[in-house]
């Protein structure tokens, strides 16, 4: 199984060790292959240096968790442009799940979620995806 989380589920699973976010990235690490481009990782390091989330983690435990990431992940080179998603930002995951063959898209995105299937994809929230895998 191949997955694409979105940056909100990601820092979820970050900030909330016994999120249904956080359950949901384990077993896609444990799982199957994550997924990930630059422009995504940009995303996340833009959003994880926010000065809010400073009273919740560190600049240093942000670092780690995206070092981690990165080691995890698979690099996808992004080949397709895609325009569908209400919110135009949202597109780089629909892209990244499309070049990279993903089998999963897990948000809390509204506008992704509006989409499920995307190409034959299924778009689910971390607790719908628990619920299908277990």
């Amino acid at each position: 199984m191949r997955f694409v989380f979105d940056t909100n589920v990601l820092v979820s699973a970050l900030l909330l060790e016994e999120s249904i976010s956080r359950r949901a990235f384990d077993h896609a690490t444990g799982s199957g292959t994550l997924l990930l481009s630059f422009p995504a990782l940009a995303e996340l390091n833009e959003v994880l240096g926010r000065e809010k989330f400073r009273k919740y983690i560190t600049e240093e435990e942000a670092k780690r968790f995206l070092a981690a990431f990165v080691k995890e992940a698979e690099w996808v080179e992004v080949n397709v442009k895609i325009s569908a998603c209400r919110d135009r930002r949202d597109n780089k995951f629909l892209e990244l799940a499309v070049s990279g063959q993903a089998t999963h898209i897990i948000t809390g995105d509204n506008d992704l979620l509006s989409l499920s299937p995307f190409q034959g994809i299924p778009i689910l929230t971390p607790d719908a995806f628990l619920q299908q895998v277990s």
